[in-house]
């Protein structure tokens, strides 16, 4: 299904130091050493956010420790997160929750109804489909173990 064009108002966003735009956690953005961040209220729209400890690296923000999390406040039926694990050959389980409860129906093709999922490879993993109208939303995806690189945000 393509993209609901006349509801999407969020833009690719990426999370690693070179190309990112509207971060917004508490602490400010430190450049490829580990810090621990934490999510701002209220989170703005179009604006993302780290809790944990994290490393931004250029390319990458990469999860330093169990239960680090991403947030971002967005407005399109799609969200899709460009990730994998770091080292390569690790599977790593997440969860996911859109303005603080279980995605149910609104879960995307790699998460199930209680938002679970795992990285398991290089690539874009779908993480929210809402199947109902559009409204500006936050989704949450919590890593349950260290090691996951996020590398950007893309909306349908």
């Amino acid at each position: 299904m393509q993209a609901d064009w006349s509801n999407l108002k969020t833009p690719e966003t990426y999370v690693g130091y070179q190309q990112a735009q509207n971060f917004a956690s508490a602490a400010d953005l430190v450049i490829d050493d580990p810090r621990t961040y934490s999510v701002p209220e209220p989170l703005n729209p179009n604006e993302w956010a780290l809790a944990g400890s994290w490393a931004v690296e250029s390319r990458a923000s990469v999860s330093q420790e169990p239960d680090a999390k991403i947030a971002f406040r967005f407005h399109a039926r799609d969200v899709n997160l460009v990730m994998g694990p770091r080292p390569r050959d690790a599977s790593i389980p997440f969860r996911v929750a859109v303005d603080g409860e279980p995605p149910g129906d609104a879960h995307g093709f790699d998460v199930d109804e209680q938002g679970n999922g795992t990285v398991h490879q290089q690539r874009l993993y779908q993480l929210v489909r809402e199947p109902g109208s559009i409204t500006d939303r936050t989704v949450e995806i919590t890593f349950l173990e260290p090691g996951a690189e996020a590398y950007c945000f893309t909306f349908g």
